[in-house]
C-alpha cells in the first residue's frame, strides 16, 4: 500500500514558527492564531511521531536533540511545498504581474535603469519593485526568497550567480577634514577618527565585512547621506567609486592617502533565489541586464584606446 503521511505541512510550519518566535504566545501573535490551537498542533505532531520535539522551560520553548534534527529536515520539506505552489502560480498566471529586484547599494543603478528602459516596451504592464539592500540584508532577501532577482556582493552556498560588475570602495574625507592633506597614513590612525558607515538592512544584521575598527561610528541609510556629512568636514568613509566622482572632481571630497593600498573591491553578481519558478518577465529583465554589462565590457577597449590617443 502507498505510504500515507501521519503529519501535515501546517503542523511543521507551526513548529517552525514556535521555535523561530521563541514560544507559543509569540508564535500565536505572529500567525494570528490562538495559543491553544498551536499547543494542540505541536502536541498532536509529537504524538503522531512518537518523539518529543519541544520542551518548555519557563515561558520559552526549546528544541530537544531529536527536535533539532526534525526541524532542519522539515524546513526543507516546507520550502519544497512553497516552491511547488509558486511554480503552480507562475504556470497559471503566465507573465507575472509584479517583478521584484533587490539591489545591493554598492551597485551602480545606471545599468539597471538601462535594462529597464529596454524592458518597458515588452513589460506587458508588469509592476517593477526595486528594493535597496545592504550586506546581510541582501543575504536575508535571498534566503527568504523575497525577490525574483537579486544583485548581491556575496553569492550564498547553493546558489549560482552571473558576474555583473566590480565596485571599487575608496576611503574619502571632506576637504575640511584634518586628514584631507595628510600623506602616508597608516590604517591604524583611523581608529580614533569618526567613521561613517552604511546601515545593514537585515532584520538581524551581522558585522562580518568592512573595516569597522573606529571607536566612534555614525550610521546612515545610504551613501549620499554619508557624503553630505563628509562634506561638512566630519568623519571618513569607504564609498563606491561611482558615488564620489562628482565630489572628487569639485574638490569637496579628498581620497585618503595610505602608505599601503586601501581600496576594497566588491564583485557583484546577479542571481535568482528560485530559478525554477522564475517567470518570463523576470527572465527577460535578467537577460537585458546581462546584455547591458556585456556591451559595457565590449566598449572598454574603445575607451582605453580613446584615453591613450
Amino acid at each position: 500500500m502507498p505510504y500515507r503521511p501521519k503529519t501535515t505541512v501546517e503542523q511543521w510550519r507551526i513548529l517552525q514558527a514556535v521555535v523561530d518566535a521563541g514560544g507559543y504566545a509569540q508564535a500565536a501573535a505572529l500567525l494570528n492564531k490562538s495559543q491553544s490551537s498551536l499547543n494542540h498542533a505541536v502536541s498532536k505532531l509529537q504524538n503522531m511521531l512518537g518523539i518529543e520535539l519541544l520542551e518548555v522551560k519557563g515561558r520559552k520553548a526549546f528544541l530537544t536533540q531529536a527536535g533539532e534534527v526534525m526541524l532542519r529536515r522539515s524546513r526543507m520539506v516546507t520550502q519544497q511545498v512553497e516552491d511547488l505552489e509558486r511554480l503552480a502560480d507562475t504556470i497559471d498566471k503566465g507573465w507575472e504581474p509584479e517583478i521584484r529586484i533587490a539591489v545591493e547599494l554598492a551597485y551602480p543603478k545606471q545599468y539597471l535603469y538601462q535594462a529597464l528602459q529596454a524592458f518597458y516596451p515588452e513589460s506587458r504592464g508588469s509592476r517593477v519593485q526595486i528594493i535597496d539592500a545592504v550586506l546581510t540584508g541582501t543575504q536575508e532577501i535571498i534566503h527568504e526568497k523575497r525577490a525574483d532577482l537579486v544583485i548581491t556582493g556575496s553569492v550564498p552556498k547553493g546558489y549560482l550567480g552571473e558576474p555583473l560588475y566590480v565596485t571599487r570602495f575608496i576611503p574619502v574625507v571632506g576637504k575640511q577634514h584634518a586628514l584631507a592633506q595628510a600623506t602616508q597614513l597608516e590604517l591604524t590612525e583611523l581608529s580614533q577618527q569618526l567613521q561613517i558607515v552604511i546601515r545593514d538592512t537585515a532584520q538581524k544584521p551581522q558585522e562580518q565585512g568592512g573595516w569597522l575598527k573606529s571607536e566612534q561610528r555614525w550610521t546612515v541609510d545610504n551613501f549620499y547621506e554619508a557624503i553630505e556629512i563628509l562634506q561638512l568636514g566630519l568623519g571618513f568613509c569607504w564609498l563606491p567609486d561611482f558615488t564620489v566622482q562628482a565630489g572628487l572632481a569639485d574638490g569637496s571630497l579628498q581620497v585618503l592617502n595610505f602608505s599601503s593600498g586601501s581600496e576594497k573591491l566588491a564583485p557583484l553578481s546577479l542571481l535568482s533565489p528560485y530559478e525554477e519558478q522564475l517567470g518570463p518577465g523576470s527572465k527577460l529583465l535578467r537577460q537585458l541586464l546581462l546584455s547591458v554589462h556585456q556591451k559595457e565590457t565590449k566598449d572598454i577597449p574603445c575607451k582605453i584606446n580613446s584615453l591613450s590617443n
